[in-house]
């Protein structure tokens, strides 16, 4: 009498595809974790060291200028009539100020707005569109040759004012 033999195949069994199947899965998945890394670099890593740290000494210099210069001042944003108003103190004029309202992660809600005297101590400018949310807001005035700075971290609402340097 001979045994009989009940095996199947292996490509009738179960377990082989099961671990095939695990497989190819982990494969296709880390290929689209892959596309979307670099699809989507992150834009925070800085490739130049050395210049970012320079920059950052040129910055402190032109905060120590506004200090000497004791320029602070109350800016006011107005969502609702797309103004910018700041109320500036302190012992310099500028022709025109600055303004820079830098997201912290997000580099394309970056906004660069020049604010124009209106009288000896108030400068006004427009806001493109709506800003609200964390946001470095930076003032920067132009002192005969050189330029001061006004750098903080707020979080912006509407009709709130902010007041920067002191």
């Amino acid at each position: 009498m001979q045994p009989e033999n009940n095996a199947l195949p292996w490509y009738k069994e179960f377990w082989p595809w099961f671990i095939i199947g695990m497989l190819s899965f982990s494969v296709v998945l880390g290929l689209s974790l892959l596309t979307i890394a670099i699809r989507n670099a992150d834009s925070l890593v800085v490739d130049n060291y050395y210049d970012a740290g320079k920059g950052i000494n040129t910055s402190l210099e032109r905060e120590k200028l506004a200090e000497q210069l004791a320029v602070t001042g109350s800016l006011y944003l107005d969502n609702t009539t797309g103004q910018i108003e700041f109320v500036l103190k302190g012992q310099s004029r500028p022709p025109h100020l600055v303004l820079n309202l830098i997201s912290p992660t997000q580099p394309e809600r970056d906004r660069r707005i020049v604010l124009q005297p209106i009288s000896s101590d108030v400068y006004r400018g427009s806001l493109p569109e709506e800003i609200v949310g964390r946001r470095f807001v930076e003032i920067l005035g132009d002192e005969k040759t050189e330029q001061w700075r006004l750098f903080e971290e707020h979080t912006l609402m509407n009709n709130q004012p902010i007041t920067l340097g002191e």
